[in-house]
């Protein structure tokens, strides 16, 4: 894939890049390598007051940072500039937390003193330079969401962003540069998929950091696996949105449609099976098929646009073999399924309900990356959980029930990284974030994440004698 700017919105090619040769691949490896060596000294303080000031220019530049990633991967503005936003408060959230993250910890006395040791206490440290390849759909936040806890844990960053955003990505390297993080802390290589393995096999190269497709991921985990370096791993979803008998189906109806057509439909952890409870079925599927009517497909430049172009012709050809192989094994067609008529340039596809799925169609299995929504009936909780977990995924749920006893059976037995009761599954910087099965291992955000790339040393002093 070239490295380029192509408008989803119209097909048009903007602006090509050159990928980095060689020569400055290894330059900046070693800024990455002699950056870490001085940075990793500084002190809490000094690295919150530079990542409050990233936060002040991405607030400040939060209109044309929006625009940008507009023009590079479909996304509606009012999305973007959301997404900028949401930046500016995980920038901001780490400033004022990492320190507290990553206190020492004091193990309990008696373990201590069972263990021989006058005192004992578990020290986070930064482990070095960190490789993070990073996707197109959320192109600021999912960066960001590394960037923040990986720089306040006293680690530097090196980006290799999804080919179709390299405006974004040098954006990113510039914002840091201009906040006043020392040359090397944060650099972007705009590289082809090709030379990531030569990167995560040099000596320099702490570990990496993953979010992407299930192919790509498990590259960089066998890479990283056979030179013994750490991963985090954010894969696929194929996200249940569970509605049982005491929901709100008003709320759960109209939440279902943000869930699935968020970011265009192109979101790991959108709702994308929707599983309905026969008592209720008929009343949220009606709700929800008008609903999903109702939006407005176009240029996602107009504010009245609620959903966008996808992000490739590519990504488009994907969805619609997905909805054909279903259709031609007998699902219904509640709405869209096909182009819209009104756009003849640009990725579009029409907001769409299919239902009667079986498990002998391929968007039962697969992930359906764009408004494509599944729609099932069951007849009990226990069936529903069980569906829920009939994917090879495992990324996140969304459950609506007002019963006590079945959200503790949710909890219990859905094979996921989180349950989102009466709501739709959203990442924010206080939560951990991320998946189980072929969704990936690991955690980003919250204490969780600034430690994932942290050694975890244990200082033992013994008596020191007379």
């Amino acid at each position: 894939m070239p490295i380029a700017t192509v408008n989803p919105a119209t097909g048009e090619t903007i602006k090509t890049f050159d990928a980095l040769t060689s020569e400055e691949v290894e330059r900046r490896l070693a800024a990455a390598d002699a950056a870490y060596r001085t940075y990793r000294l500084t002190s809490f303080a000094d690295r919150a007051r530079l990542l409050e000031r990233a936060a002040d220019l991405l607030e400040q530049d939060a209109d044309t940072a929006a625009r940008m990633m507009t023009l590079e991967m479909g996304k509606t503005l009012k999305a973007a500039r959301a997404e900028a936003a949401k930046c500016v408060k995980a920038l901001r959230w780490y400033a004022a937390h990492a320190e507290a993250l990553l206190a020492d910890e004091e193990p309990a006395q008696a373990d201590v003193e069972d263990s021989g040791a006058s005192r004992a206490r578990v020290h986070y440290r930064p482990i070095g330079p960190v490789l993070a390849v990073m996707p197109w759909n959320f192109p600021l936040w999912q960066v960001v969401r590394f960037a923040a806890p990986a720089l306040m844990a006293g680690n530097v960053g090196l980006l290799k962003h999804a080919s179709n955003v390299p405006q974004t990505a040098l954006y990113l390297e510039d914002l840091f540069r201009r906040a006043g993080f020392p040359e090397g802390c944060f650099q972007t290589l705009l590289i082809g998929s090709g030379a990531v393995e030569g990167i995560l096999r040099d000596a320099r190269v702490a570990a990496a950091t993953l979010t992407g497709s299930e192919p790509a991921g498990r590259s960089v985990a066998s890479i990283s696996g056979d030179e013994v370096k750490k991963t985090v791993l954010e894969l696929g979803g194929s996200d249940p949105y569970v509605v049982l008998p005491s929901a709100d189906i008003d709320r759960a109806a109209t939440t279902a449609v943000t869930a699935r057509v968020q970011n265009n439909g192109q979101s790991c952890i959108a709702a994308k099976r929707f599983i309905v409870h026969t008592d209720v079925y008929d009343a949220f599927r009606d709700r929800f098929v008008a609903a999903m009517r109702e939006l407005t497909v176009g240029d996602p430049t107009d504010d009245d646009t609620d959903v966008g172009p996808l992000s490739s012709e590519q990504g488009r050809k994907d969805l619609e073999e997905l909805v054909d192989d279903a259709v031609g094994k007998g699902a219904a067609v509640l709405c869209g399924g096909r182009r819209p008529e009104q756009m003849d340039h640009g990725w579009y596809y029409a907001p769409t309900v299919l239902a009667d799925i079986t498990d002998e169609m391929r968007i039962h299995r697969d992930e359906a990356f764009g408004p494509v929504a599944t729609l099932y009936r069951v007849e009990s909780v226990d069936e529903a959980v069980e569906l829920a977990n009939d994917t090879p995924f495992g990324l996140s749920s969304n459950v609506w029930t007002r019963d006590d006893e079945e959200m503790a059976q949710c909890v219990r037995d859905i094979q996921a990284g989180a349950v989102y009761f009466n709501g739709m599954t959203a990442s924010h910087p206080g939560l951990p974030f991320g998946g189980v099965k072929r969704s990936g291992y690991g955690r980003e955000l919250a204490g969780h994440g600034i430690r994932e790339f942290c050694n975890a040393t244990t200082v033992w002093y013994g008596s020191p004698g007379t």
